[in-house]
Protein backbone atom coordinates (compact mmCIF):
# COMPACT_ATOMS: atom_id res chain seq x y z
CA UNK A 1 0.00 0.00 0.00
CA UNK A 2 1.44 3.38 -1.00
CA UNK A 3 1.99 5.65 2.02
CA UNK A 4 1.40 9.24 0.86
CA UNK A 5 2.60 10.65 4.18
CA UNK A 6 5.92 8.91 3.55
CA UNK A 7 6.21 10.62 0.17
CA UNK A 8 5.46 13.99 1.72
CA UNK A 9 8.12 13.35 4.36
CA UNK A 10 10.78 12.44 1.77
CA UNK A 11 10.02 15.46 -0.39
CA UNK A 12 10.14 17.75 2.61
CA UNK A 13 13.35 16.09 3.77
CA UNK A 14 15.10 16.66 0.44
CA UNK A 15 13.91 20.23 -0.09
CA UNK A 16 16.78 21.54 2.06
CA UNK A 17 19.29 19.66 -0.06
CA UNK A 18 17.65 20.98 -3.22
CA UNK A 19 17.88 24.55 -1.94
CA UNK A 20 21.54 24.05 -0.99
CA UNK A 21 22.50 22.66 -4.42
CA UNK A 22 20.66 25.48 -6.16
CA UNK A 23 22.40 28.09 -4.00
CA UNK A 24 25.84 26.62 -4.62
CA UNK A 25 25.48 26.50 -8.40
CA UNK A 26 23.29 29.59 -8.83
CA UNK A 27 22.44 30.77 -11.44
CA UNK A 28 23.52 27.77 -13.52
CA UNK A 29 21.53 24.95 -11.91
CA UNK A 30 17.80 24.38 -11.67
CA UNK A 31 16.75 21.83 -9.04
CA UNK A 32 13.37 20.11 -9.18
CA UNK A 33 11.59 17.74 -6.79
CA UNK A 34 8.86 15.61 -8.35
CA UNK A 35 6.14 13.89 -6.34
CA UNK A 36 5.47 10.56 -8.06
CA UNK A 37 2.22 10.02 -6.14
CA UNK A 38 0.54 13.15 -7.45
CA UNK A 39 2.54 13.47 -10.69
CA UNK A 40 3.21 17.11 -9.85
CA UNK A 41 6.27 19.23 -9.24
CA UNK A 42 6.59 19.41 -5.46
CA UNK A 43 9.25 22.12 -5.46
CA UNK A 44 11.56 23.96 -7.83
CA UNK A 45 14.55 26.20 -7.20
CA UNK A 46 16.15 28.67 -9.66
CA UNK A 47 13.40 27.85 -12.14
CA UNK A 48 14.91 29.01 -15.42
CA UNK A 49 12.77 26.48 -17.31
CA UNK A 50 9.63 28.49 -16.56
CA UNK A 51 8.03 25.68 -14.57
CA UNK A 52 6.43 26.16 -11.17
CA UNK A 53 5.55 24.01 -8.19
CA UNK A 54 2.18 22.35 -8.76
CA UNK A 55 2.67 21.89 -12.50
CA UNK A 56 2.53 18.40 -13.99
CA UNK A 57 5.83 16.57 -13.87
CA UNK A 58 5.20 14.77 -17.19
CA UNK A 59 7.11 11.74 -15.89
CA UNK A 60 6.27 8.29 -17.21
CA UNK A 61 4.24 6.12 -14.85
CA UNK A 62 6.77 3.28 -15.06
CA UNK A 63 10.34 4.29 -14.38
CA UNK A 64 13.03 2.58 -16.41
CA UNK A 65 15.91 0.83 -14.71
CA UNK A 66 18.10 3.41 -13.02
CA UNK A 67 20.81 1.11 -11.69
CA UNK A 68 21.67 0.10 -8.16
CA UNK A 69 22.38 3.68 -7.13
CA UNK A 70 18.96 4.82 -8.34
CA UNK A 71 20.44 7.54 -10.54
CA UNK A 72 19.71 8.45 -14.16
CA UNK A 73 22.38 10.29 -16.10
CA UNK A 74 24.03 12.44 -16.60
CA UNK A 75 22.03 13.08 -19.78
CA UNK A 76 21.47 16.01 -22.09
CA UNK A 77 18.37 18.17 -22.40
CA UNK A 78 17.55 21.22 -24.47
CA UNK A 79 15.74 24.13 -22.81
CA UNK A 80 12.85 26.02 -24.34
CA UNK A 81 15.21 28.82 -25.34
CA UNK A 82 17.66 26.39 -26.95
CA UNK A 83 20.24 26.33 -24.18
CA UNK A 84 22.00 23.02 -23.58
CA UNK A 85 21.43 21.39 -20.20
CA UNK A 86 23.31 18.56 -18.52
CA UNK A 87 21.01 16.75 -16.13
CA UNK A 88 20.97 14.05 -13.51
CA UNK A 89 17.98 12.50 -11.70
CA UNK A 90 17.97 10.55 -8.45
CA UNK A 91 15.05 8.31 -7.54
CA UNK A 92 13.83 8.91 -3.97
CA UNK A 93 12.54 5.77 -2.27
CA UNK A 94 10.75 5.07 0.98
CA UNK A 95 11.84 2.55 3.59
CA UNK A 96 10.17 -0.22 1.61
CA UNK A 97 12.14 0.57 -1.54
CA UNK A 98 9.18 2.11 -3.37
CA UNK A 99 9.90 5.13 -5.59
CA UNK A 100 8.08 8.16 -4.21
CA UNK A 101 9.90 11.08 -5.76
CA UNK A 102 12.55 12.35 -8.13
CA UNK A 103 15.39 14.75 -7.34
CA UNK A 104 16.53 16.43 -10.57
CA UNK A 105 19.41 18.80 -11.23
CA UNK A 106 19.50 20.60 -14.58
CA UNK A 107 22.84 22.34 -15.16
CA UNK A 108 22.95 25.05 -17.81
CA UNK A 109 26.21 24.30 -19.62
CA UNK A 110 25.67 26.77 -22.47
CA UNK A 111 27.84 29.32 -20.63
CA UNK A 112 30.62 26.76 -20.32
CA UNK A 113 30.31 25.95 -24.03
CA UNK A 114 30.81 29.62 -24.84
CA UNK A 115 33.78 29.84 -22.49
CA UNK A 116 35.33 26.73 -24.03
CA UNK A 117 35.04 28.24 -27.51
CA UNK A 118 36.64 31.47 -26.30
CA UNK A 119 39.52 29.59 -24.68
CA UNK A 120 39.97 27.46 -27.79
CA UNK A 121 40.23 30.62 -29.89
CA UNK A 122 42.97 31.99 -27.68
CA UNK A 123 44.89 28.72 -27.29
CA UNK A 124 44.66 27.47 -30.87
CA UNK A 125 47.91 27.06 -32.77
CA UNK A 126 49.10 30.51 -33.90
CA UNK A 127 50.50 31.29 -37.30
CA UNK A 128 54.26 31.02 -37.61
CA UNK A 129 56.17 33.96 -36.15
CA UNK A 130 57.57 36.53 -38.58
CA UNK A 131 61.31 35.80 -38.72
CA UNK A 132 62.12 39.45 -39.32
CA UNK A 133 60.64 40.35 -35.91
CA UNK A 134 62.37 37.65 -33.88
CA UNK A 135 65.63 36.93 -35.69
CA UNK A 136 67.64 38.97 -33.19
CA UNK A 137 65.63 38.20 -30.05
CA UNK A 138 68.17 36.11 -28.13
CA UNK A 139 66.06 36.26 -24.97
CA UNK A 140 63.16 34.57 -26.77
CA UNK A 141 65.56 32.01 -28.21
CA UNK A 142 66.81 31.12 -24.70
CA UNK A 143 63.25 30.98 -23.34
CA UNK A 144 62.18 28.56 -26.06
CA UNK A 145 65.30 26.40 -25.81
CA UNK A 146 64.99 26.19 -22.01
CA UNK A 147 61.36 25.08 -21.98
CA UNK A 148 61.79 22.73 -24.94
CA UNK A 149 64.66 21.07 -23.04
CA UNK A 150 62.57 20.74 -19.86
CA UNK A 151 59.54 19.42 -21.73
CA UNK A 152 61.52 16.83 -23.69
CA UNK A 153 62.90 15.41 -20.44
CA UNK A 154 59.77 15.75 -18.33
CA UNK A 155 61.56 17.96 -15.81
CA UNK A 156 60.26 20.85 -13.70
CA UNK A 157 62.34 24.01 -13.57
CA UNK A 158 62.24 24.27 -9.78
CA UNK A 159 63.32 20.63 -9.32
CA UNK A 160 66.55 20.80 -11.34
CA UNK A 161 69.63 19.36 -9.65
CA UNK A 162 73.18 20.52 -10.39
CA UNK A 163 73.75 17.77 -12.94
CA UNK A 164 70.51 18.77 -14.72
CA UNK A 165 71.60 22.42 -14.79
CA UNK A 166 74.98 21.53 -16.24
CA UNK A 167 73.26 19.45 -18.92
CA UNK A 168 70.84 22.30 -19.65
CA UNK A 169 73.66 24.82 -19.99
CA UNK A 170 75.52 22.39 -22.24
CA UNK A 171 72.47 22.09 -24.50
CA UNK A 172 72.07 25.88 -24.73
CA UNK A 173 75.79 26.32 -25.33
CA UNK A 174 75.59 23.79 -28.13
CA UNK A 175 73.02 26.05 -29.82
CA UNK A 176 75.35 29.04 -29.52
CA UNK A 177 73.05 30.85 -27.11
CA UNK A 178 75.83 32.14 -24.88
CA UNK A 179 77.46 34.18 -27.62
CA UNK A 180 75.41 37.20 -26.54
CA UNK A 181 76.99 39.11 -23.65
CA UNK A 182 73.92 39.20 -21.39
CA UNK A 183 72.76 35.62 -22.03
CA UNK A 184 74.25 34.34 -18.75
CA UNK A 185 72.39 36.97 -16.73
CA UNK A 186 69.13 36.15 -18.51
CA UNK A 187 69.42 32.41 -17.91
CA UNK A 188 70.40 32.98 -14.27
CA UNK A 189 67.17 34.91 -13.76
CA UNK A 190 65.11 32.21 -15.48
CA UNK A 191 66.36 29.29 -13.40
CA UNK A 192 66.91 31.12 -10.13
CA UNK A 193 70.70 30.79 -10.05
CA UNK A 194 73.51 33.27 -9.58
CA UNK A 195 75.57 34.58 -12.47
CA UNK A 196 78.64 32.86 -11.02
CA UNK A 197 76.77 29.53 -10.88
CA UNK A 198 75.89 29.74 -14.57
CA UNK A 199 79.55 30.36 -15.43
CA UNK A 200 80.52 27.34 -13.31
CA UNK A 201 77.91 25.17 -15.07
CA UNK A 202 79.17 26.44 -18.41
CA UNK A 203 82.78 25.64 -17.50
CA UNK A 204 81.79 22.14 -16.35
CA UNK A 205 79.80 21.57 -19.55
CA UNK A 206 82.69 22.66 -21.77
CA UNK A 207 85.21 20.55 -19.87
CA UNK A 208 82.96 17.52 -20.27
CA UNK A 209 82.47 18.29 -23.95
CA UNK A 210 86.24 18.57 -24.45
CA UNK A 211 86.79 15.33 -22.57
CA UNK A 212 84.22 13.54 -24.73
CA UNK A 213 85.93 14.76 -27.91
CA UNK A 214 89.38 13.64 -26.84
CA UNK A 215 88.42 10.29 -25.34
Amino acid sequence: MFDSSNAVFLLRQHSTTAAAVSTLFYPHAEVVLHDLETGLIAGIWNAFSGRKAGMESLVEDELEESGEAGVYGSYEKIGEDGRRLKSVTAVLKDEFGQAVGLFCINMDVSHFDAAAKLLAAFTSAPVSRPKSLFAGDWREAINIALHDWLRSRGLALMALKKADRVALVAALDGQGLFETRNAVDHLAGLIGASRASIYNYLADARRQSQKDRTS
